[in-house]
């Protein structure tokens, strides 16, 4: 039975994408007590059990995280053997392209407890040129990006909302502001995401239930691998230890509803959004999620080149707003 999420602590913690390393630093960054339970939910079994191990030693590492587990927890072949009594981890197979069993699935670990905190990290990055050649791909990405969180975090959510306490991570991105034409589909899944998040954050407004939604950069790691890093970039550890923040923050009742990662982003982003089309489609510097082919050195002279393009198509319509009005 869980303990309801009071003051910030966690009891009970779910990771939807259980071998995310985003996902597995939060996890290894909020500092959890030891009697906490953890479930890493996630397709492979075999992976998801060397997480678990990877993040027992971690959070044993901790001076917090040496004392016994709570009593009447069963943990998963993650926590046994001969290793010293780390905090329970257990592990359960979870699909986020199969939407059909999402609900029996919550309702299978919510009969243990609902859970306190429900991170949803499952996420895949396809090359967009990928699920152009091949639309299955397209919607693979796109279930398992978008439509499996929904079905996920709407089950997960009228649990907490019935039990009146819960706190969801929702990782979503800063490709969700603007979609490019080298990651529609990808920026798209973002996109979907990060409304479906903010929207039923209002709707849980008030039941004691809260959704933190999450927007990093370039986050170096696996799913990057090979592609070279846009300005601000980030790293899982980052990511993890701002979402710990905001986590603690939102406890202590002061907390945010939005996290960018690195803070700087948000800045960023608003530029992003004001772009003029025309001159958006044009830009070749590519953001998260791309492959930037300047050299080093040439971000700064970029960025100053598309900030006088932009003040001149802006005194350029505002001329030609005044030539109308003068007519």
């Amino acid at each position: 039975m869980s303990i309801p999420n009071v003051s910030g602590r966690f009891s009970r913690v779910l990771l939807l994408g259980g071998t995310s390393e985003i996902g597995l630093a939060i996890l290894s960054s909020l500092s959890l007590d030891p009697g906490a339970e953890v479930i890493l939910a996630g397709r492979d079994v075999a992976r998801l059990e060397a997480a678990g191990k990877t993040l027992n030693r971690r959070r044993a590492a901790r001076p917090m995280a040496k004392t016994a587990t709570v009593s009447g927890a069963q943990p998963g072949p993650a926590s046994r053997g001969d290793d010293p009594p780390y905090p329970p981890i257990t592990v359960a197979r979870y699909d986020a392209t199969e939407t059909g069993a999402h609900q029996a699935f919550a309702a299978e670990i919510c009969a243990g407890g609902v859970p306190d905190l429900v991170i949803a990290a499952t996420g895949i990055l396809i090359p967009q040129e990928q699920a152009e050649r091949d639309v299955r791909l397209a919607a693979t990405m796109i279930e398992t990006n978008f439509t499996g969180h929904v079905t996920a975090l709407l089950a997960f959510g009228e649990a907490m909302r019935g039990r009146g306490s819960g706190t969801i991570v929702v990782l979503s991105s800063v490709a969700a502001v603007r979609p490019r034409k080298f990651n529609s589909v990808y920026g798209a899944t973002k996109a979907g995401l990060d409304a479906f998040a903010r929207g039923y954050a209002d709707s849980l407004h008030g039941t004691g239930v809260r959704v933190l939604l999450v927007r990093p950069g370039f986050v170096t790691g696996r799913m990057t691998q090979g592609m070279k890093p846009a300005p601000l970039a980030t790293t899982p550890e980052g990511v993890g230890a701002a979402v710990a923040s905001a986590l603690r923050g939102q406890g202590r009742g002061d907390g945010k509803s939005v996290v960018w990662v690195p803070a700087p982003l948000v800045g960023l982003a608003t530029v992003m959004k004001l772009i003029p089309r025309p001159v958006w489609r044009k830009l070749k510097q590519l953001s998260p999620g791309g492959r930037p082919p300047y050299p080093r050195g040439a971000t700064s002279r970029l960025c100053a080149s598309r900030r006088c393009r932009l003040r001149k198509w802006t005194s350029s319509r505002r001329r030609r707003r005044r030539r109308r009005r003068a007519w």
